[in-house]
């Protein structure tokens, strides 16, 4: 079985970088079969006093992968080490900048 990849996308709803990032980041969506769960910033206070001016922030995995644009480069290396069966834990950092 194998398991989805999973990317949050924190924004907000009035955010026209936002929704360029969402856009960008559908043909990765598909291409590796994930999925995205997008968040709003301003629905929680934690999450507006974390990402309130860097939105928005595409985030997987507990790392932050890129703000403002989408880093199609460094989604796809995160995307494709989650999806490799024998991926290490250095084939993962690897992605990160």
């Amino acid at each position: 079985m194998t398991k989805t990849a999973s990317l949050t996308l924190y924004g907000r709803a009035w955010c026209h970088l936002c929704e360029d990032m969402r856009a960008a980041l559908e043909p990765l969506l598909a291409e590796f079969g994930a999925q995205v769960t997008v968040v709003d910033v301003d629905s929680d206070p934690l999450f507006e006093a974390r990402y309130n001016e860097l939105v928005p922030v595409l985030v997987f995995e507990g790392a932050e992968l890129c703000h403002y644009h989408l880093d199609e480069a460094r989604v796809r290396a995160a995307l494709m080490a989650a999806v490799t069966p024998d991926a290490t834990p250095y084939a993962r950092r690897a992605a990160a900048p």
